[in-house]
C-alpha cells in the first residue's frame, strides 16, 4: 500500500496553512494499492517528538479517522465531510478532526499512518488513538507511512 500527499514529498516540510501558522487545515493525502479483502482503513496521524524532539516525552495526536470506506482514495486538504460510514475520534487537542502542527520547539516530525484492515472497527463514543488500535488488533492487512517534518518560524 501506498500514502502520499500532493502538498509535500516525504520527510519534507509541511507547507504552513495545514498548520496552526496557517489556516490549520488536513493535507490531502492520497493512496493506492489497497489490498484485496479490505473492508475498512484507519488513518493516524501523530508527533512522537514532542514537547522537543532533543528530549521527547510523548507522542501527540494529530488526527485520527477510521472505518473509512475501502474503496477511497485519498482525502482532500481540509475535508469537512469524511466519506460515508468514516468516523473521527479525538485528537490531543480534545477535539475530532485534523490538528495541525504546532510544535512549541524544534523541527518534528509527522507521521501520517494509514492501515488497512480486515473488518470495519465498532463505533467508539470520542475515540481516542490508543482505542483505535486496540480495536484493529488482530485485523491488520497492511500498512503505509508518511512523515512530514514542521518547525515554526521565530517568534
Amino acid at each position: 500500500m501506498e500514502l502520499r500527499s500532493p502538498a509535500f514529498a516525504e520527510s519534507t516540510p509541511i507547507p504552513a496553512p495545514h498548520t496552526c501558522d496557517g489556516e490549520d487545515i488536513s493535507p490531502p493525502l492520497e493512496w493506492a494499492e489497497v489490498p484485496a479483502g479490505t473492508a475498512s482503513l484507519a488513518l493516524i496521524v501523530d508527533d512522537p517528538d514532542a514537547p522537543d524532539p532533543a528530549a521527547p516525552k510523548m507522542t501527540w495526536v494529530h488526527w485520527v479517522v477510521y472505518n473509512l470506506p475501502p474503496q477511497t482514495t485519498g482525502l482532500a486538504a481540509g475535508v469537512k465531510n469524511l466519506p460515508a460510514g468514516a468516523l473521527e475520534g479525538v485528537n490531543d487537542f480534545g477535539r475530532a478532526g485534523f490538528g495541525g502542527p504546532c510544535p512549541p520547539k524544534g523541527r518534528h516530525r509527522y507521521v501520517f499512518k494509514l492501515y488497512a484492515l480486515s473488518q470495519r472497527l465498532p463505533a467508539i463514543e470520542r475515540a481516542t488513538k490508543a482505542q483505535v488500535e486496540r480495536a484493529m488488533r488482530g485485523h491488520l492487512l497492511a500498512e503505509a507511512r508518511l512523515v512530514g517534518t514542521y518547525e515554526r518560524g521565530r517568534r
